[in-house]
């Protein structure tokens, strides 16, 4: 079947390999399905595969989209996954049967960002300067007002039915019952990354100019963070709403947002990487760090330990990372199109859970 093919490649370092395999373009999205049993994978070229976790085998693999796809996301306690594509579509499929189920107009010729709701009642799209939200039959739910620049981010609030939306300017924060934004975060620069603190109470984003900037949303206090090398893509919250790490370098800077916050604190700042970090992934239910490099390079950290507890090497840049539901394992997708699926159940952090 077109899309992947099995691949041997030795397990580097002390981090045990699941199995790999190689799909036919740069993996720039991965999902893992609610039950853990499977992983979807969508390629640069539009196609979209479906692999069993356990032997790393092909189920299925189907062209998504034709000029492209940008991201895949599967249905929370469903057997759905949604689909983007720079088609300017968004499809709803049976991973399994590769069936079609809807197919919907994003309303831009690409369409950049999917996310569903925690509750798997809601997937938002976000196409130029257009925020649609839909439900899980295909039928538009809401199209809010338009965007006055192209939609940088969109980021659905844990346990909550709030959507943050960000672009030039501004962070506008939505309701499905309602089209007026139920708050706006003035901020003048431009945006690249949204991320909701576990507990709802920060929202930060990560920005062109090489900052991080910081909002308590309750009061609307603002902090910012500068000093970074490059621009800020990678951020990444752990489970209990505490540490902040950020990428923008080759070094992680992970900020403690206990207490009274980060403000006039010194981050513990974490050094690995020879090359600009491009992922960064903290466990949903655990206390481990993934970060990934365009080097290639893979390290999984704890708390404050400043050495990491487990290293890898990837043939080329690192695109994605994905942690499985109970983070016994890591789902790594390279710029060459290597999807590797590592294992962490051995780790002794792992163990202490």
């Amino acid at each position: 079947m077109p899309g992947v093919a099995q691949q041997a490649i030795p397990a580097a370092h002390n981090l045990p390999e699941r199995w790999s395999a190689v799909m036919d373009d740069c993996v720039v999205s991965i999902a893992w399905s609610p039950d853990g049993e499977h992983l979807s994978a969508a390629s640069a070229s539009g196609s979209v595969c479906i692999v069993n976790v356990e032997s790393g085998s092909l189920e299925r693999s189907f062209q998504a989209h034709d000029f492209g796809a940008t991201s895949v996301k599967w249905r929370p306690a469903s057997e759905e996954i949604a689909t983007a594509g720079q088609d300017g579509r968004i499809r709803l499929w049976n991973p399994h049967s590769g069936e079609l189920l809807h197919e919907l107009d994003g309303g831009s010729a690409w369409v950049e960002h999917l996310a569903w709701s925690s509750s798997g009642t809601h997937l938002a799209s976000a196409a130029g300067g257009k925020l649609r939200l839909w439900n899980p039959n295909g039928s538009l739910a809401r199209e809010y007002p338009q965007h006055p620049n192209t939609i940088a981010a969109i980021a659905w609030r844990p346990n909550a039915s709030e959507l943050a939306s960000a672009c030039y300017g501004q962070i506008q924060i939505w309701r499905p019952d309602s089209d007026q934004p139920e708050k706006a975060l003035q901020w003048k620069g431009s945006m690249l990354a949204l991320a909701w603190s576990p507990d709802g109470q920060y929202l930060c984003h990560g920005n062109q100019d090489a900052t991080v900037h910081f909002w308590i949303v309750r009061s609307a206090k603002e902090l910012q963070m500068w000093g970074y090398p490059t621009k800020v893509r990678e951020l990444a919250w752990d489970r209990r709403s505490r540490y902040l790490a950020t990428g923008g370098g080759s070094q992680i800077t992970v900020w403690d947002c206990s207490g009274r916050g980060p403000a006039n604190t010194k981050p513990i700042v974490l050094k690995y990487h020879e090359d600009l970090l491009s992922q960064l992934v903290y466990q949903r239910n655990g206390p481990l760090l993934a970060s990934g490099c365009i080097g290639g390079r893979i390290a999984i950290w704890e708390g404050k330990n400043r050495q990491p507890l487990f290293t890898a090497a990837m043939p080329s840049a690192i695109a994605q990372l994905a942690w499985s539901g109970d983070g016994t394992r890591l789902c790594v997708g390279c710029e060459d199109g290597t999807l590797t699926v590592l294992e962490t159940s051995e780790s002794p952090a792992a163990a202490r859970r």
